[in-house]
């Protein structure tokens, strides 16, 4: 789309379904992730031409989830700045800042700063957050996020826009020379018609497939509402246990998959004609040594997108 910077291009291509993948790719729950094996798997993924790196803004470490497991993981942009460091094409991408909890002038600065740092290739993706326990620790209201949310979203979409704030009163550095993509991960405790309205694009979780058909249209009918005849992405992200077995066949698991490469591509395509734009993998449950899994992606799979 004409204005955003080189990473909506790079990731939204018409037609086409892309790949990204969460980071860290491997590590044990609770501990930090090793910087050089994770710069490491940055520079073969962008070698093998996956489009996009993605990480989570996760403030506390607080268990979470069904397997109540604790996250420790490093400050999304700075995170993020070490993996452009070692890559030239690779789209870099937050999934999600938790926007209540950050003042909206401080992501605005760090945004900037990343994407210049890394020639035009950040997607910020952006979420309401839903920990109480982080919400009460920061001092911020639980039940009134979605307010905040969009308060944040305001001054931060004035604080990014190429040009904008001519009085000064946003500008956190001089404006970028094109748009910042900014995308909501999940609900962000929004309508699906005010996403549409203010989103560049928006990511949801793995769903069984005709659910997720079903919340592709809903998506379709927000923009119709809101946008008659523009098209914003819609984003997946998939749980992917990748078997050696390229026969082996499709299986869900909690929050995605796991499967040979045959049943993964047939997978894949039909995305793609659901209309989904984008799939991030996260390999964390797979028992494979992530080198192989994304060379066996990289060789083939990505050449059939």
């Amino acid at each position: 789309m004409d204005g955003f910077n080189r990473a909506y291009g790079r990731v939204f291509v018409p037609g086409r379904l892309t790949v990204g993948l969460m980071t860290p790719m491997a590590g044990e729950s609770g501990a930090l992730a090793d910087l050089a094996q994770a710069q490491e798997h940055a520079r073969l993924a962008d070698a093998l031409g996956f489009s996009a790196l993605w990480t989570r803004d996760v403030p506390l470490m607080i268990p979470q989830g069904s397997a109540n497991e604790t996250a420790a993981l490093d400050d999304p942009f700075l995170w993020l700045a070490a993996l452009a460091a070692v890559t030239e094409r690779i789209v870099l991408a937050t999934g999600a800042v938790v926007l209540p909890l950050r003042h909206p002038l401080h992501v605005a600065k760090a945004a900037l700063s990343l994407d210049r740092i890394s020639h035009g290739r950040l997607l910020l993706g952006l979420g309401s957050g839903d920990r109480p326990e982080e919400f009460a620790r920061f001092g911020a209201d639980l039940e009134t996020r979605d307010v905040a949310f969009r308060d944040h979203w305001e001054t931060l979409r004035a604080a990014l826009e190429p040009g904008a704030a001519e009085d000064g009163q946003y500008r956190v550095l001089p404006p970028p020379q094109a748009r910042i993509p900014m995308l909501a991960i999940g609900s962000a405790r929004q309508s699906l018609q005010w996403i549409a309205a203010h989103a560049d694009g928006w990511a949801s979780y793995h769903r069984e497939e005709d659910r997720q058909k079903g919340r592709i249209a809903l998506w379709e009918m927000a923009q119709e509402q809101r946008s008659p005849g523009l098209r914003k992405p819609f984003i997946q992200s998939v749980q992917l246990d990748l078997l050696d077995d390229p026969a082996a066949p499709l299986d869900a698991i909690e929050l995605g998959l796991r499967t040979g490469r045959h049943a993964l591509a047939a997978y894949l395509e039909r995305m793609r004609e659901l209309g989904v734009a984008h799939i991030l993998f996260n390999l964390h449950r797979g028992a494979r040594p992530v080198e192989d899994v994304l060379r066996e992606l990289g060789a083939e799979i990505l050449p059939q997108l």
